[in-house]
């Protein structure tokens, strides 16, 4: 509010790590600057996350009005994935948040984190690519010079090495521990990806490729949905299988936005299946191949229907692999 009011003309852009404190940051901006009244210039507040459907995001993009100045609330995907025209002021915190693997638990989790020195170069230079801009640190040049990472810790040390090692194993290279990689992993996390390709039956008792991990490999996804679709051909629920693999590769389809939570609740309910999420996004996808693959279904039932067709690209090209395979007969249908 401070450089709206006494700033000269230039578009906002703040990072912040999530979807719901974005969504707060916005009302409270909001509130805060319809208290001041109508003598103020008009401030634009727009929110950007993946979560939100594409006709929202693409908002960001439009050029502001005369006499008017965009605020854009941002998780890091605004770091680098996209450039949003005419901003000449960035507001850093200093946190993002990132994917963390536990190979003790077996289990990813967001969490926020300081960013890193690199980060926060990259964030200050989306002030001004238009012309000269600045970059307000929300933390102190000690921070930034004694509790910041040079660079951000790479991914292959902080996610699941299951479907990586497995890749490697299809290349031919048997030894990983002593592979010469760039950054090398966390021993722990390689263990752990073994045992679980072991648990698989894609490794064999001296961690050879068995046949089965050979057939996984040629999948382009985690190993154990990998394994769930060759399983899935013995027990003549390929068709079923298909569509929930293809929906878990894709981020969450429900969309449940502030001002409408109880409809998009309500609407979400009659999806839910008592047996799990699986069938529930499997009751979503028939639900949407039923009408049709409409987009008008996706809007009325609180559903992204980018992810709904990003899920059905991914099934095609599973199908597509499967039926190389010939592993399917004839009466699977799209």
């Amino acid at each position: 509010m401070q450089i709206h009011l006494s700033e000269p003309p230039g578009d906002v852009l703040l990072f912040l790590t999530g979807q719901e404190e974005i969504d707060t940051a916005c009302e409270i901006l909001y509130e805060r600057m319809k208290a001041l009244g109508p003598k103020v210039p008009e401030l634009i507040i727009l929110p950007i996350y993946s979560a939100l459907p594409s006709e929202v995001q693409s908002r960001v993009f439009e050029p502001t009005p005369p006499g008017a100045r965009k605020v854009v609330v941002a998780t890091n995907v605004a770091e680098t994935s996209l450039t949003i025209p005419g901003i000449y002021y960035v507001i850093d915190p200093g946190f993002s948040k990132q994917n963390a693997y536990d190979p003790r638990l077996g289990m990813d989790s967001l969490i926020v984190m300081p960013i890193s020195q690199a980060q926060a170069r990259q964030r200050a230079g989306r002030a001004g690519r238009t012309g000269p801009g600045k970059c307000y640190r929300l933390y102190t040049e000690a921070a930034f010079r004694n509790e910041m990472l040079p660079n951000s810790i790479p991914d292959i040390q902080r996610t699941n090495l299951a479907s990586t090692i497995l890749m490697l194993k299809a290349m031919g290279i048997n030894d990983l521990l002593s592979f010469d990689f760039m950054d090398p992993p966390p021993a722990q996390t390689m263990l752990t990806a073994l045992e679980s390709l072991y648990a698989l039956s894609a490794l064999d008792d001296e961690g050879l490729l068995t046949r089965l991990g050979r057939k996984m490999a040629d999948f382009p996804m985690e190993p154990t949905l990998a394994k769930m679709l060759i399983a899935s051909v013995d027990m003549g629920c390929s068709e079923e299988i298909l569509s929930i693999v293809a929906m878990l590769s894709v981020q969450s389809v429900f969309y449940r936005p502030k001002e409408k939570q109880g409809q998009a609740d309500s609407k979400k309910a009659k999806f839910h299946q008592p047996e799990g999420d699986h069938l529930t996004l499997l009751t979503v996808y028939n639900g949407w191949k039923a009408s049709n693959f409409s987009n008008a279904w996706c809007y009325e039932n609180f559903i992204q229907a980018r992810s709904m067709r990003r899920a059905q690209d991914v099934r095609k090209q599973l199908l597509g692999i499967m039926d190389r395979y010939v592993l399917l007969s004839s009466f699977i249908v799209l």
